[in-house]
């Protein structure tokens, strides 16, 4: 049996569907039944935990041998890391006497050790504190998810303008939740013993002039991609409802990408959907 974390995600739940797909038994992790009612639907268990109840959490894993552990976003409103990092405390402690055999973590690609880097650093900690159980772990990076343009859709469509925190020309590897729950399930289903790094991008980099465009083609109308100049990011969060130290970590994690070069890596996966296939469907989706 697979236990999943973040099951009714995007990537969460497009692994769930991908291994029910594959014929494989699955059990995703929710605190709402009402969210997982259209995989539980297709097939899948829905075992009821709060990812801070260790005891909870612990009966849940102890449901199967193979665990995908993915740490869910903290509201936005509160101090993000100092909230991520107690999750991530919770989901190893539960580790312990759960019998699991085998974890695939979702993690990023720029993950590193620091303070106020969002992400970049609690799963950083994440991944060291697998390492930790012993229990073998395959981890899986990605830079940036497609998904995260969805809420620049209204904006787009309404004043031909996609507000942007990177430089217009910066390509970044980006990929569709598909094509990451694609990975995963290979990774979930691959021998216990097996351990590796993999990177999953689409099949080639965007820029934010490019997802202008691809907003352009599906809008059927000018799509201007604008730059939010930095000295305004955190303002910017703030007025998005982020707490001070959320949009400091924010500010500081997006700088970091910025600064990237995204050098090759012979790990790398690269997904088959396009930019354009995944903002047609989404489009689609919400029509």
């Amino acid at each position: 049996m697979h236990i999943v974390l973040g099951g009714t995600g995007h990537a969460g739940s497009a692994l769930v569907e991908t291994l029910l797909s594959r014929g494989e038994q699955v059990a995703l992790v929710a605190r709402d039944r009402s969210k997982a009612r259209a995989l539980e639907a297709r097939g899948a268990r829905v075992l009821i935990a709060d990812i801070r109840d260790v005891d909870a959490l612990r009966r849940a894993y102890r449901e199967g041998e193979r665990l995908y552990m993915l740490n869910p976003p903290a509201d936005p409103a509160t101090d993000t890391q100092a909230c991520e990092r107690e999750t991530v405390a919770s989901m190893l402690r539960a580790l312990e006497g759960s019998g699991i055999k085998k974890v695939v973590a979702h993690s990023t690609s720029g993950a590193r050790p620091g303070e106020l880097l969002g992400d970049l650093n609690v799963l950083y900690e994440m991944e060291r504190g697998l390492k930790r159980t012993g229990i073998p772990t395959s981890v899986l990076r990605a830079t940036y998810y497609m998904s995260n343009w969805d809420s620049a859709l209204a904006m787009a469509r309404d004043s031909g303008i996609l507000k942007t925190f990177f430089p217009i020309d910066l390509e970044i590897p980006m990929v569709a939740p598909h094509d990451l729950g694609t990975v995963a399930a290979d990774l979930m289903m691959a021998p216990l013993e097996r351990t590796e790094c993999v990177y999953v991008e689409g099949p080639t980099r965007y820029s934010s002039t490019d997802v202008a465009a691809a907003f352009a083609a599906a809008l059927g109308r000018e799509v201007k991609a604008e730059t939010i100049p930095e000295r305004d990011w955190i303002e910017t969060f703030k007025s998005f409802g982020f707490s001070e130290r959320a949009a400091m970590s924010y500010a500081n994690m997006t700088r970091a990408v910025c600064e990237d070069d995204f050098p090759s890596i012979s790990s790398t996966v690269h997904g088959k959907t396009s930019l354009e296939q995944y903002l047609r469907a989404h489009l689609g989706n919400t029509a």
